[in-house]
């Protein structure tokens, strides 16, 4: 046995002796099966429609309603076990205990009972922490995690943090970020209503797009924001996010304002703020019109 097979093997074990039997196969660490996400049944009554967002008053963003582990989101279900109530929770301080099995540690992270904010605060600090899983690691400043509301009814994704964000920590904080924030007050809330993340969560070198494996090391954490948030809606937001989620090569100026699914949530994608700032070439704001059309569909959905 290889000393990295040895090393899987053994931290598979330590995994198994905290009650994690059935989360990993030990020989192959493979996911679980994917249920759907409208599979989730609840006894809660159904929530009154929200009030339509008005130029003077803003509406409440209802929040998802908390969950407990038995009550865990089955959209993402390749992080959430079959029995997930029976799996023992991650504590601080585990991250020397995950090893290999990563896809585990996320996985009791689902089954966590303890409320979204702690649930997204163990992701940042103990699951992910200093990852160091792809080479974009070795550039950064700062990891950049997520920012909002833990329990919104609505996520926006882009594909990566930029220059101001890697320096600040924060998601959409420089000049495109400026126009999502004006976007999002356009529709009636603010950045504290909603969820606001990216795909990759270190700033590829000189803005690049992420290459496929930077995505693949970065997606499980992706996933795991997003099945302890629960949305209802997510907003791609530009060519790489929603071609990256959903899998397909399609031009986003052809998959924009279409709904799509992802992991069985609805997904609507449309332009990044940062394409819709470059004024050359949209000299008549056509751009910005579909974008703020596909955004008023967001909001009837809502």
């Amino acid at each position: 046995m290889s000393a990295s097979d040895k090393h899987e093997f053994d931290a598979a074990l330590a995994l198994l002796a905290r009650g994690l039997a059935g989360a990993v196969e030990v020989a192959g660490l493979e996911y679980l099966p994917r249920p759907s996400f409208a599979t989730t049944t609840t006894t809660t009554a159904a929530p009154k429609p929200p009030t339509a967002p008005t130029a003077t008053t803003a509406p409440p963003m209802p929040v998802s309603n908390p969950t407990t582990a038995a009550e865990a989101p089955t959209g993402f279900s390749s992080l959430i076990p079959m029995a997930a109530a029976t799996m023992a929770p991650i504590e601080p301080g585990d991250a020397p205990l995950i090893g290999a099995p990563l896809h585990a540690a996320l996985q009791a992270l689902m089954a966590d009972p303890r409320p979204a904010p702690a649930r997204l605060k163990l992701l940042n600090d103990d699951v992910i922490g200093g990852c160091t899983r792809c080479k974009l690691s070795r550039g950064r400043n700062n990891l950049v995690f997520g920012v909002g509301n833990p329990q919104a009814r609505l996520v926006f994704v882009g594909e990566g943090p930029g220059e101001a964000e890697d320096r600040q920590g924060i998601p959409f904080v420089g000049a495109a970020g400026q126009l999502l924030t004006r976007m999002i007050d356009a529709m009636g809330y603010g950045r504290d209503d909603v969820y606001i993340c990216n795909v990759v969560k270190c700033r590829p070198p000189n803005n690049r797009d992420p290459e496929a494996d930077e995505v693949d090391a970065c997606e499980g954490f992706l996933k795991a924001q997003l099945g302890v948030v629960q949305p209802d809606v997510i907003v791609g937001l530009g060519r790489i996010a929603c071609q990256t989620l959903l899998r397909t090569q399609t031009p986003i100026s052809k998959l924009r304002g279409t709904w799509q699914k992802y992991e069985g949530v609805d997904f609507m994608p449309t332009f990044h703020p940062s394409y819709l700032l470059r004024e050359d070439r949209d000299p008549e704001q056509k751009r910005k019109r579909e974008a703020w059309g596909d955004l008023k569909l967001v909001m009837q959905k809502l």
